[in-house]
């Protein structure tokens, strides 16, 4: 096999190459990076389904008593059922994606605010290691708030990963707070559909949408796509019944 351009070689026989692995440095050195991140990918996912689960649990009950709503009332109002709003709030249920936009809606509230973590310190600084990240149970999707937490901002910056033939569709429309997003796409390819309309996304595309009527996130591809969710929320000046 020829050296790639601008390689230099020593003279001596070259290490033994270990079984079903290539000869190519550069492919070498791909696969050594990806099983790394896979890894590290991973290692968090152990325990984060309950960690996560416990902290929706506290933000969805902590918002509908704000509110001053029933669990009777929230379900009537999100189409989600009284008994799942209280397995959720239990932290004994791992709802949807799906499920979760439907509750968040019912509460004039982001997705994103359902993951944010009320027990963690203010601070105005958010790292790698405070970033818990979530699987929808449903698409497989990945997804971690990126955003420092309980930092008074209207905004709002989420990372997912869509894996490939995903799609996640949100039922949810027109709501009491207008809520703005821009989809930045920093890795693969993706169809976002809001209402009749579709774009198609790839890397470096940036789409800005407002939650006001159904919406679709689809990979139609045979690889992962990443992409970044900034959410902005407005709220609105009339008070709410």
């Amino acid at each position: 096999m020829a050296e790639p351009a601008g390689r230099l070689t020593r003279p001596g026989r070259a290490p033994p190459v270990p079984p079903g692995w290539t000869k190519n440095p550069l492919d070498t050195a791909s696969m050594l990076l990806d099983s790394v991140s896979s890894m590290t990918d991973r290692a968090p996912m152990a325990d984060a389904p309950q960690h996560v689960n416990a902290r929706i649990a506290s933000r969805v009950r902590t918002l509908r008593t704000d509110l001053g709503m029933t669990l009777d009332a929230l379900a009537a109002k999100c189409d989600v059922s009284r008994s799942m709003i209280s397995l959720v709030e239990r932290g004994e249920s791992s709802p949807t994606a799906v499920v979760l936009e439907k509750i968040a809606w019912g509460l004039g509230a982001s997705l994103a605010t359902l993951f944010d973590d009320s027990s963690a310190p203010a601070n105005p600084v958010s790292r790698p290691a405070d970033r818990t990240p979530w699987r929808d149970p449903q698409s497989g999707y990945i997804r971690r708030n990126i955003s420092p937490a309980n930092v008074p901002s209207p905004i709002q910056i989420v990372e997912v990963i869509l894996p490939a033939g995903a799609r996640v569709a949100y039922e949810t429309g027109a709501r009491a707070v207008r809520i703005h997003q821009q989809i930045w796409v920093q890795e693969g390819s993706i169809e976002v559909t809001l209402g009749t309309v579709t774009y198609r996304l790839t890397a470096g595309d940036c789409l800005a949408m407002e939650l006001n009527e159904p919406s679709a996130f689809r990979n139609r591809t045979r690889k992962p796509a990443r992409y970044l969710v900034i959410v902005a929320t407005e709220r609105s000046r009339t008070a709410r019944g």
